[in-house]
């Protein structure tokens, strides 16, 4: 067991261009509720665009709230033991389900909906994974999945006396989470539909 490779701290890992760009946008945002002068903004965007490492990041940030007031998570760290699991389940039979608000997407989430309902609202997920793969089963019920908009989307389920909406099918901003969606509804439907990131539907 001793020559077992040493578990890497996530902290240490190269952050990308992508990284560096969200955090650079939460201290814009920041700036324009005025939680930051013009001289803190220009200092901190400095140590975003130096900065090599998410341990280097995660300094910047460290006093600055997100819209539901938590502390900032950086999306693309990797997920530390027991944060995220690699797959999920949801099951709703003639009753429903919801995932909505600030969680963890694993990298497979599979539900089931029937006779029922179930709604996957990814607008405030943090993506550790930085993909995500929903597989939706709908029999006469329903499932819908909105998906924030700048994310690349691909729908690649099937309906039978049923519906599996393709239409959100489209490529995202460099540096968003990719989702896909698949799966199978009979006589029911799944719905996947684009919707902007409630933290930026607030900035205004």
């Amino acid at each position: 067991m001793s020559d077992l490779p040493e578990r890497v701290d996530p902290r240490k890992l190269r952050a990308s261009d992508a990284d560096r760009e969200r955090v650079a946008e939460v201290l814009r945002t920041s700036a324009a509720e005025g939680r930051l002068d013009l001289d803190e903004l220009d200092e901190r965007l400095r140590a975003v665009y130096a900065a090599r490492t998410y341990a280097e990041l995660e300094p910047i940030l460290v006093d600055l709230p997100t819209p539901s007031t938590a502390p900032v998570s950086l999306d693309g760290v990797p997920p530390r033991p027991g944060e995220a699991a690699e797959r999920t389940w949801s099951v709703a039979v003639m009753s429903g389900f919801h995932r909505r608000g600030a969680w963890v997407p694993p990298r497979l989430f599979s539900c089931l909906a029937f006779w029922g309902g179930g709604t996957i609202d990814l607008r405030d997920a943090r993506f550790l994974y930085g993909d995500l793969k929903i597989r939706a089963f709908a029999v006469m019920g329903g499932v819908d999945v909105i998906v924030p908009d700048d994310a690349e989307v691909d729908v690649t389920g099937i309906g039978v006396m049923g519906g599996f909406d393709q239409g959100a099918t489209a490529p995202g901003r460099h540096g968003a989470p990719r989702i896909v969606v698949t799966g199978f509804a009979f006589w029911g439907g799944v719905t996947v539909r684009r919707k902007e990131r409630k933290d930026r539907r607030h900035k205004d």
